[in-house]
């Protein structure tokens, strides 16, 4: 499984930005998709994550309101849309998706959002 993630970028806070997340391969390996993040100095940390067949998803606290993932089974693409986006959303976002037995084995690039204050 490939993941190549896109969209991010410099934004000023309270602005937008959609990340992207194609997935080719053994696509049937996935039964879910999540973003994480990394800020710089900072462990990585889960943000949100979506069921590639039902389309349930779950949010971190912190972006809870704010941030929605979806995805586009015909295109194998997960987006994550972020809004009133603040200085403390700056980080490398990563895709990854989620095997059956419920790890994470699968890594995108990371694309990187800043934030401006």
């Amino acid at each position: 499984v490939q993941l190549q993630a896109s969209g991010g970028g410099l934004v000023q806070a309270g602005g937008s930005l959609r990340l992207s997340c194609a997935a080719s391969g053994s696509i049937f390996s996935i039964n879910a998709m999540a973003w994480f993040r990394q800020a710089p100095g900072k462990e990585r940390e889960f943000v949100a994550t979506i069921s590639w067949g039902s389309g349930s998803t779950y949010y971190a606290d912190a972006v809870k309101g704010r941030f929605t993932i979806s995805r586009d089974n015909a295109k194998n693409t997960v987006y994550l849309q972020m809004n009133s986006l603040k200085p403390e959303d700056t980080a490398v976002y990563h895709c990854a998706g989620r095997n059956l037995r419920g790890q994470y084995d699968y890594w995108g690039q990371g694309t990187l959002v800043t934030v401006s204050s």
